[in-house]
Order: structure tokens, then C-alpha cells, then sequence
């Protein structure tokens, strides 16, 4: 999953962000409505966390502009205020969830969760899938029954590859929705991640590599045939 995390207090966005990446979620960060359009523009996100108090262009104005854009992508908002005319308005706006600040990250990584499950309704909160059972909520992954320890990262993409349901995600992809923004385009990292993966996964390999087009999830294993291959 990865989020925008609107929010012009730079202390507070940090946290927020260092946080949610302890749980395999990724979080760029804007401290100003422009910097949030902006953003909003050439990246591709999963949700969005708004303050509604920010320099610029406004959290509802942001709101709004998000809505409009047909994405459908969810919004949870943050306010310092607890007033049930705020909340209205806001979700008058088009916010699907409010956090009251002060707030536990723990509170705000399981509506995350809870909001991307709800966008992804068609999907179970357990994802399976030629042998793989992966819950994003308890972060944990078996193979054929046999529990699977991954690092942050390697559950991260191996999430994004199993919500593909055995389609291609090409290593930009992977980059897109597994890292933040300040990931290096021309690093190695997604090779050298999956190549992890696989190791951890064992054989045979259940991540195939598509050649010039990038990975998927090899669903044809669990009819007992072989994979791919790595790369």
C-alpha cells in the first residue's frame, strides 16, 4: 500500500510516515496543498491522509480535487478539532474516515488497513493464492502451511504481487507501490527484493519472472507444474 500523507506540521508528517513504514506501508509526504497536487499528479496512491488546516490549497480543497478526479481513491482526514459539525463537513467532502489528533499510529495504520480492504471489497482480508496465504493485517504469510518470516519490504511486494491475482507487475510497478518517492528509479532494489523473496518462499520458485515485462505470482504451481524461473 502506498499513501500521501498531507499534513503541514514537518514533525508530525515524519513520524507518521517512519511509522507506517515499520508496518510495510509506504508514505510520501506533502506539508502544503501545492506540494499535494503536485504529488497527486504523477504518483499513483492507495489512499490519502489529509490535515483539513494546511498552507495552500485547503484539505477539503484537496478533498475535492481528489473526488473529482474519478480515482476513487479513499480519504481520511486528520483535524484537531472534535466537533461533530467539522467531521460533517468534512465528510460531506468525500472523506471516508476522521482521526482526531492526538492520535496512535496503531489507530491510524488499522484504518488504513480497514480503508483498503473496503476499496478492494471484491478481495478477502486473507488473500490466497496458489498456495499463499497472506494477511495484511496480522503481516504474516504461510505456503502451503508453513509460516514464512519476511522483512517489511519483502511482505510489502509480495502484497502487491498477490493482489495482482497472477497478473504481471512490472518492476516499476513494484517501485511505485512498495517504496516512497525518494526511491532511486535505476536502483536494483526490486530485483534484488524479489530474488529475497523467492529464497524465502522456497522451491520451487512461486514468483515468476516475465521477461521485459516483470513478475507475477506463478499460478500454475499449484496444479503442479513448474515456474518460470528467477531473474
Amino acid at each position: 500500500m502506498r499513501v500521501l500523507v498531507v499534513e503541514d506540521e514537518l514533525y508530525l508528517a515524519e513520524a507518521i510516515r517512519d511509522g507506517l513504514r515499520l508496518e510495510a506501508i509506504a508514505a510520501d509526504i506533502a506539508g502544503d496543498g501545492d506540494t499535494a497536487l503536485e504529488l497527486l499528479g504523477v504518483n499513483s496512491y492507495d489512499i490519502a491522509v489529509l490535515d483539513r488546516d494546511i498552507p495552500g490549497p485547503s484539505g477539503d480543497e484537496i478533498a475535492e480535487h481528489i473526488v473529482a478526479s474519478g480515482s476513487g481513491m479513499p480519504i481520511l482526514m486528520l483535524t484537531a478539532a472534535d466537533h461533530l459539525d467539522d467531521k460533517a463537513t468534512g465528510f460531506a467532502l468525500g472523506a471516508d474516515d476522521y482521526l482526531t489528533k492526538p492520535f496512535a499510529l496503531r489507530e491510524l495504520v488499522l484504518r488504513l488497513r480497514a480503508l483498503d480492504r473496503r476499496r478492494a471489497h471484491v478481495r478477502p482480508p486473507v488473500r490466497e493464492i496458489a498456495g499463499l496465504r497472506l494477511d495484511p493485517f496480522r503481516r504474516e504469510v504461510y505456503r502451503d502451511g508453513r509460516y514464512v518470516a519476511l522483512t517489511r519490504k519483502q511482505f510489502a511486494v509480495l502484497e502487491v504481487l498477490v493482489s495482482a491475482e497472477g497478473g504481471v507487475v512490472s518492476a516499476e510497478s513494484l517501485l511505485e507501490r512498495a517504496w516512497d518517492e525518494n526511491a532511486d528509479p535505476f536502483t536494483n532494489a526490486v530485483r534484488i527484493t524479489v530474488s529475497a523473496l523467492r529464497k524465502r518462499l522456497g522451491e520451487p520458485w512461486i514468483i515468476a519472472t516475465v521477461a521485459g515485462a516483470g513478475y507475477r505470482i506463478d499460478t500454475a504451481l499449484h496444479s503442479g507444474q513448474r515456474g518460470e524461473g528467477g531473474g
